[in-house]
């Protein structure tokens, strides 16, 4: 279930501060730092065309990534923070962590969802609502999951999905200490509005019970 490691290719940084960091944003590079795992910080760069596109990509602060650089080896890495351009929204800076293998660290994990053809509830009309379309769990860096799966084929209207029957990676742990709801099966609209009118029609008659054994009383 854990996913291939994709590279990240930077380079090393000559010397540290702001006039370094303007230079290496004028040169077409976006300055960054790699530290933790015991060792000292690095300054490095990236190609900013390189960062941009990954960022696109989506899920960059949540992936790990294996950094490529000469002159040292491979390391595991994660993006703890990206700084941006206030006013244009660009990358301006990245924060780089290093990580053992056995390390745990906390990452959001995308939710995939499977027997949604069989599921009744859906089949009778029924609106799957994903609550949690990711769920934040504190996972060992040498087994990162791609995903977990959710199945909904047994759900009815009304049934939900909670963290507590999903099958988790071993190792792999919310981060929440509660049992929380992850998908839900709605009512369709048109059935939800039936509903409360009937349930209108209902709270209107039993309030006019009373009158009416008032009155008859009277008599």
């Amino acid at each position: 279930m854990a996913k291939e490691i994709p590279d990240l290719v930077v380079e090393p940084r000559a010397g540290t501060g702001k006039g370094a960091a303007r230079t290496a944003r004028r040169n077409g590079m976006v300055p960054g730092v790699v530290y933790g795992g015991g060792v000292d910080p690095q300054a490095i760069q990236i190609p900013f065309n390189v960062l941009f596109k990954k960022l696109k990509e989506g899920r960059f602060l949540a992936t790990l990534f294996n950094l490529k650089m000469d002159g040292a080896e491979d390391v595991r890495v994660i993006c703890r923070n990206v700084q941006r351009d206030v006013v244009k929204d660009l990358p301006t800076h990245i924060d780089l962590l290093r990580l053992k293998r056995n390390t745990k660290i906390a990452l959001f994990i995308p939710v995939e969802v499977t027997g949604e053809d069989a599921s009744p509830g859906l089949t009778q009309g029924g609106v799957l609502s994903l609550v949690r379309p990711e769920v934040e769990l504190v996972v060992t860096a040498s087994d990162i999951p791609d995903h977990i799966t959710i199945d909904v084929s047994e759900l009815g209207i009304g049934d939900n999905v909670s963290i507590s029957s999903v099958t988790l990676p071993e190792g792999a742990k919310p981060t929440i200490d509660r049992d929380f709801v992850i998908a839900n099966i709605q009512a369709p609209s048109g059935l939800k509005s039936a509903s409360d009118d009937e349930d209108e029609a209902e709270d209107a008659a039993e309030d006019a019970a009373p009158e009416a054994e008032a009155e008859g009383g009277d008599e």
